[in-house]
Order: C-alpha cells, then sequence, then structure tokens
C-alpha cells in the first residue's frame, strides 16, 4: 500500500514563438499547474493542466484552492497504487473536472515510478505513435505557409485545420493548404461550435466537396435528435468535442450514433479516458485522442493513453507543445515522420527540469 507524504503545486507560463488566436482568447504565453505527488516510498508523481477558464472552468487560484481543501483530504485516506479507487471516491464529490483530472494522472505517473516502467508499456501499448499538427486561424495564405512548413520539416501527413472564421473564409484556408500541401496530406476541420445548427450541414457537404475527411465541431453539439439528424445528413463523420464533458455525456453521444469522439487525457483524465476508449470500441465509435494545449509534460502523458489505440481513424493532435518556445522536461523526443517515439523513463516525474519550472513560474 502506498500513502501520500507531501504534495506540491506550481504554476507557469511557457512562452509561444508567435501569438495564438483559439476560438475565445488570444494568448502569448500557455498558462499550466503541475501537481507533485510524494509518497512515503519516495516514489513522485507528476500531472500538468493548461488553465484555461472557458476551457476547464477554473483559473489557477481556483484550482489549487479546490485541491488543498477538498481532494488531497480524501487522498491522504486512501490507496495511491489503486488509480481507479482513487477517481471512484473523487467522482462522489460533484463537478471539479480539472482537480480530479490533475490528481488522477499524477497518480498514474506514480504508479509507472513504482513499477520501474512506463505507462505504455504497463498497458501494452506501442512503443511509436503516428501524430497530427493542428493550423490555427490565420489568414489563408499564412495558414497554408504553416502547413507546407509542417510537413516539411517533421513529415505530418494529417493536419487539423482550425475553421470558424466565416464560411466562405475557411473554404479558402482549405483550398489554400490543399495546394501548398498536395493531395495526399489528410485535412480535418475544427469550426469549434462557431457556426449554427441550421448551417452545419451545408457547412459539412461545402467540406465534403474540399476532400476533408472528418469535421469536428461544426455548432454546438448536444447528443439528442438534433445530433443524430446532423450526423446522418453529414456527408463526413462528425468528430464530437465540447459537447462531451463527462462519462455520462460520451455514453449518450454513443447511444446518438456518434462516429467519433475527442478524448483528451488532458481534461478527463487518464482512468476516464480508458473508459471512454472501451465505450467506444464496444459501439464501433473512434477515438481520436485530442490536444488541451498541452506542454512537453502533458503531451507524454497523453501518449500514454494514445499508445493503447490500436488503429485510430485519426493520429494523436498532441503537437501542440511544438508551439512554445519553452519547456519544464529536459529532453523532448523528435517528432519524425509524423510520429514520436515514446520515451522509456518509468514516470515523467523524473523528466522534470525543476529549474525550468522556478524559472517559468
Amino acid at each position: 500500500m502506498m500513502r501520500l507524504r507531501d504534495h506540491r503545486l506550481y504554476t507557469y507560463r511557457l512562452r509561444y514563438a508567435q501569438p495564438v488566436r483559439w476560438s475565445d482568447i488570444v494568448e502569448d504565453a500557455a498558462p499550466f499547474v503541475l501537481l507533485r505527488l510524494i509518497a512515503d516510498d519516495g516514489s513522485e508523481g507528476v500531472a500538468e493542466i493548461t488553465v484555461k477558464p472557458t476551457w476547464c472552468g477554473v483559473s489557477a487560484r481556483s484550482l489549487i484552492a479546490a485541491i488543498d481543501d477538498i481532494f488531497i483530504p480524501i487522498l491522504k485516506k486512501l490507496d495511491l497504487d489503486d488509480s481507479a479507487g482513487i477517481r471512484a471516491a473523487f467522482d462522489i464529490v460533484p463537478e471539479n473536472q480539472a482537480a480530479k483530472m490533475l490528481i488522477d494522472n499524477a497518480c498514474w505517473d506514480l504508479q509507472a515510478a513504482r513499477q520501474g516502467r512506463p505507462l505504455w508499456q504497463i498497458w501494452n501499448g506501442h512503443s511509436r505513435v503516428e501524430l497530427s499538427w493542428a493550423v490555427t486561424r490565420q489568414e489563408p495564405r499564412a495558414m497554408a505557409d504553416e502547413a507546407a512548413r509542417m510537413i516539411g520539416t517533421y513529415g505530418f501527413r494529417t493536419l487539423k485545420v482550425k475553421g470558424g472564421q466565416g464560411i466562405a473564409k475557411d473554404i479558402a484556408v482549405i483550398r489554400e493548404i490543399r495546394t501548398a500541401a498536395g493531395d495526399e496530406i489528410r485535412l480535418y476541420v475544427d469550426a469549434n461550435g462557431a457556426y449554427s445548427l441550421a448551417e452545419a450541414s451545408d457547412y459539412a457537404s461545402a467540406l465534403a466537396d474540399c476532400g476533408i475527411v472528418l469535421l469536428e465541431d461544426p455548432c454546438p453539439l448536444a447528443p439528442d435528435r438534433h445530433f443524430g439528424k446532423l450526423r446522418r445528413d453529414s456527408p463526413i463523420p462528425i468528430l464530437v468535442d465540447f459537447g462531451c464533458s463527462s462519462l455520462r455525456d460520451a455514453h449518450l453521444f454513443i447511444e446518438q450514433g456518434a462516429q467519433a469522439l475527442s478524448v483528451k487525457p488532458g481534461r478527463f483524465g487518464l482512468t476516464h479516458a480508458r473508459t471512454m476508449r472501451d465505450m467506444a470500441e464496444q459501439k464501433r465509435c473512434d477515438v481520436v485522442v485530442g490536444l488541451m494545449g498541452e506542454s512537453a509534460l502533458g503531451t507524454l502523458a497523453g501518449l500514454q493513453f494514445a499508445s493503447t489505440i490500436a488503429d485510430p481513424i485519426l493520429p494523436a493532435e498532441l503537437t501542440w507543445f511544438m508551439a512554445m518556445t519553452e519547456q519544464v522536461i529536459s529532453q523532448v523526443p523528435p517528432i519524425v515522420d509524423g510520429s514520436i517515439k515514446l520515451t522509456e523513463s518509468p514516470s515523467l516525474a523524473a523528466l522534470i527540469d525543476w529549474k525550468a519550472v522556478e524559472a517559468s513560474r
């Protein structure tokens, strides 16, 4: 049995090479909270979360308060070797998804440290994971230039294109990228719910005509009859992201015939991500491992999960760390031919450069 001896929380920001325009904010650095768990045998586990209130419903201060005041007292009573039991105990407390995710992932990292081998090996995952790159909102020519540069430099074969700039402009972006990238590169679009339900079917048809293979969140999605109709009317599969914020949501979307779910270890935690994967596989629903703005540290955590998906419909999206000029781990695995070889380090805690954490606080 492994008990908690101590915990520490750190906040830091990692700068981008250039300002990034998301659907709701523009930022020049990515804000994070890092949790460090120290067990009674000296083992350490870590986890990271990107703290954007519109993404995860917390600020750094509110998240730290919830962890310290609500969840650490519960965790001190539990066996840190039992990640599933810990998550079940936490789920008695409503909401607080971000705090639960952070502790969940850190507990899994602790288990890996204790067993002396990485999670992807414990879970019988693949040692190499294929990746995609997300091209964020800019002018069409700039997005095409970025797409060509990332393909040429890193060998990506799939690109996620951020839509939501207006239907006509989105189509112009796709055409520019297709010209720059060539016909063999797969493209899919994430509109971040920018359009109305009435517009979504026509939008999907227009993208299908441009060779888009999948459409993520064309409009705000809920697991209801409207979603069912959109799914049936769309000539390309619909990928569900923001409408799915819990295991219950995942179950409801799958029952409505969802073709693909964006499952994010950086949002749900590794325990619930694995459960969602199993639920989806039973109903022939595909799983895409989605990005949550992770640094290289968070990326390596998410890739442990991604490695367990045998035949993904799309590569894992976990490459956003490449947009940052700083990292808090000592060695970042290179991306070669559009894929990454997973680290042999038993735990992510062993990779942390604590001086870099302090410098970025």
